[in-house]
Parts: structure tokens; sequence; C-alpha cells
């Protein structure tokens, strides 16, 4: 018994799922009308009373919600409103329907209440909402979904600056209470009912509007900025030397101006500079500036708010801070020495420079094979040319000592005698973490002159 009854419903139901297009072939609605696909149910929506015609001649019509007979040998019906029938020839099932007249079900809504929160607005409607029921052929109740589109003004982010934006959200028109983004500036909210049958059916907008809402939301549009060293594509001995405003990683000294750019609502800022969990510092200005000279990760993290959401949890469980993380990334030093150049004016290798990175203190010495200072720097950027006193210093083997800390190195880092350096270096001693004591020899060729 209890397969029979599943069988049956299971062919019953794979009648209708056939049927469905099928009804809109065998049916001509008379008047406005949108045919509405509801689940596996095919729905008429009338903008007035439903009148429908079959195409197929005379038919017997039944209602779906009793399996009664409607009317029989019959081409044209009057249903009532949110009747379903069964359309049946010759004992043949050929379509089933639902007839609607939406002027029936609009939504009787007498104010709308809207309260903005500083992760949402919520949008109350204060009324009745008719809900467009019927029985379908299982005689189980159901509901056409029907939709409302909620209106309203935002701020969005342009090229440079906040401007307004046109917002519109849709929701399932099932419940009273709606929940939208946050707010950023003041704006009155425009709920307008069925909007998509409403313009096919030629009906005037169905809609209520709100008092004005003011915000208390808050968020922010960081933009940092870098100061660059030089131009991108221009040669330079400094190994990922920041060359474009927009990077966020790069040889120390990384200097970064942030902007917080805040929505109108803001009242206080709160920037945290963090270097893995641990906080370096802490700022409650608009803007911050600060250079990043140690390797590492960095977060620096920009809280704005204001006394409505203040900088902890409320009691309602509402999100009560905007923040931006950005991620910065400042590599260990380097410090590489090369040991021949060519100053034979080719553009190719025509100075003694070193490689670097993420260099805090620099001194470097080149002697001649007598012990005779030939050039002396403190600018890693800088190199020698292969003259002394202007003239070109003669091919051969030069002598040079370097002295450097890199910005991982302690800030009391020393130097030390050269016996200790090397057998730290030997060792992996961290203690000697960011220490450079070179030396060596540098080789001068000149070759063919351009």
């Amino acid at each position: 018994m209890i397969l029979n009854r599943f069988a049956n419903k299971y062919w019953t139901l794979l009648l209708c799922l056939l049927a469905m297009p099928l009804s809109a072939q065998v049916i001509e609605c008379i008047g406005n009308a949108k045919m509405v696909v509801n689940n596996t149910d095919t729905a008429f929506v009338f903008a007035g009373e439903p009148q429908v015609k079959s195409q197929v001649g005379k038919v017997d019509w039944y209602r779906t919600s009793d399996g009664m007979l409607f009317q029989s040998d019959s081409e044209e019906v009057y249903p009532e409103t949110g009747e379903g029938l069964v359309l049946k020839k010759g004992g043949e099932t050929l379509g089933v329907y639902y007839v609607f007249d939406l002027t029936k079900y609009a939504p009787k809504i007498d104010t709308v209440d809207v309260t903005p929160r500083c992760r949402e607005t919520i949008v109350q409607l204060h009324g009745t909402i008719p809900p467009m029921s019927y029985k379908d052929t299982f005689g189980m109740p159901s509901t056409l979904t029907r939709r409302c589109a909620v209106a309203y003004t935002n701020l969005g982010w342009g090229e440079d600056s906040w401007q307004d934006s046109a917002a519109v959200e849709t929701f399932t028109l099932s419940t009273n209470k709606m929940h939208l983004q946050p707010l950023y500036r003041s704006s009155t909210f425009t709920v307008r009912f069925d909007d998509e049958w409403r313009n096919e059916l030629s009906l005037a907008s169905d809609s209520v509007v709100s008092e004005e809402a003011e915000p208390i939301a808050v968020t922010s549009h960081v933009i940092s900025t870098t100061t660059v060293r030089g131009k991108k594509g221009e040669k330079s001995n400094e190994v990922e030397r920041p060359t474009e405003s927009t990077t966020l990683s790069g040889s120390a000294p990384l200097e970064i101006f942030f902007e917080s750019n805040p929505s109108p609502a803001v009242e206080f800022f709160d920037w945290r500079i963090y270097r893995s969990s641990q906080l370096l510092a802490t700022r409650a200005d608009e803007t911050l500036r600060y250079t990043f000279s140690e390797p590492g990760h960095y977060r620096v993290v920009n809280y704005v708010l204001n006394q409505k959401c203040p900088c902890r949890d409320t009691d309602d469980g509402d999100c009560d801070r905007d923040s931006t993380l950005i991620e910065i990334t400042v590599p260990e030093s380097q410090l590489l020495v090369p040991n021949v150049f060519t100053p034979n004016g080719d553009g190719q290798n025509d100075e003694f420079r070193v490689l670097y990175r993420s260099l805090r203190e620099y001194h470097i010495w080149v002697y001649n094979r007598w012990g005779k200072l030939v050039y002396e720097s403190t600018d890693p950027s800088k190199g020698w040319d292969g003259t002394i006193g202007g003239r070109p210093a003669a091919e051969g083997a030069y002598y040079y000592v370097i002295r450097a800390l890199g910005t991982d190195a302690a800030k009391d880092a020393e130097y030390h005698s050269r016996q200790a350096y090397e057998k730290a270096k030997k060792n992996s001693d961290e203690s000697y973490l960011g220490i450079y004591q070179m030396s060596g020899d540098i080789n001068l060729l000149r070759g063919k002159n351009k």
C-alpha cells in the first residue's frame, strides 16, 4: 500500500514536471499576466481578475485543492485568485497551473523604520504582507516567492575620495525585517514590492519610503605611499630598492606614508604597527608616516571608530569598529663584493660597487699595492670609478676593507677582531647577524677603451 502511494505521487509529480512548459502552450491568459515558475509549479499572476482560455478547445477544469471538477467542457474560465487548476481532455492531463490577482495581495505597510548599526542597517516594515498561498497537486500548502527591493544612497570610494553611490539590495518577501549593508551617509530608504511583476504587468510601483536615517557606521580607505629611491628600470647596486610608490616591500630604510581617508562618521583613529606578533608602536592621528628599518614581516592595522561604535564589543554582539590591514616585508641585509671591475667607458662594470640591501652603516677603504689609500666612501650606493686624483689608476690588484652594519644587526652591535669575526661566522653565531667585516683583492682591468 505504501509503495503504491509513493508510486502514485511519483507519477503525479512527473506529470506536473512534464506539464509545466505545456501549461503555457495550452493556456492563453486574457489580459495582462506574468507566468511564474515557483519550485515545480507554474503560476500566472494577473493585473486584475484572472481569466484564462484553453488553446486546445473545450476541456474539463479540476481544482488542485480537492480534485473536484471546477467547470466542464469549457474553453474559458474565471477562476478565483489563488486557485489551482488542472486541465484535462478525454481523461488526459494537459496542464497544471495556479492563478493570482496581484492587486489583491499588495502589502499594507504603515511605516518603515531604519536602524543604522555599526556593522549593518536594519529595515523594519510595520504592517502586513498577504502571502500568495495555494495548495499544490498533493494538497500541500505552498506560497509564491515574492521579492522586494530596498533602494538608498550610500558612499563608495571613487578615484581619490568618497562619493555618493546608489545602492539597491533585493530580498525575498518572507519577513518584515531586512538586514542591509552598513550605512555611511544620511539617506532615506525606499522599499519597492514585486518590481519585476508590476513592471511587466504595467502596474504603478508599489513602494513605501522611510524617514531620513543618520549613519553611525565607520569605515576607511587606506592609501599607502612608499618613498621611492630612484626610478624603475634604473641601474642600481641596491637590491630590492623601492622604486614605486605602491610597493610594500623592499630594502630598508623603507619609509611609507599611510592616509586613512575616513568616512564622515569617524571621530577617532587607532594605528597599530606589529612585527610578527610584537606591537611596536601606536598612533592616534588620521595619517601615519613610519620608517621600517629592521628586516621582518610587519602588519599595520588602521582602526576607525566613534563614540557609538567604540573600540569594544557591544552588548548586542554588533561588531563595533572597522579596520584595514596592510602587510609589509623588509628583507634581511645583504652585502656582496665583486673581485674585478673594468673602467673602460663601455657602460658595463665601469665602477667598483658592492651589491647591498638593508644597510644602516657602511664604510669602505681601497688601497693600492703600496698601502696608499686611493678611495674611501660611506655611501654604499656609490662606487670607485678607477681614478686617483682625477687620473686613471693603473691596472692591477687593489685591496679593500669594508665595515658595515645591516638593519638586522643588534642596536649595540660592534666590530670585532678579524679572528673573532671569522670564527663567529664559521659557527653561525647569531650575535654577529648583520655585521660585515670584509676585506680582499679587487682587480682593475681596463681592456679596450670606448
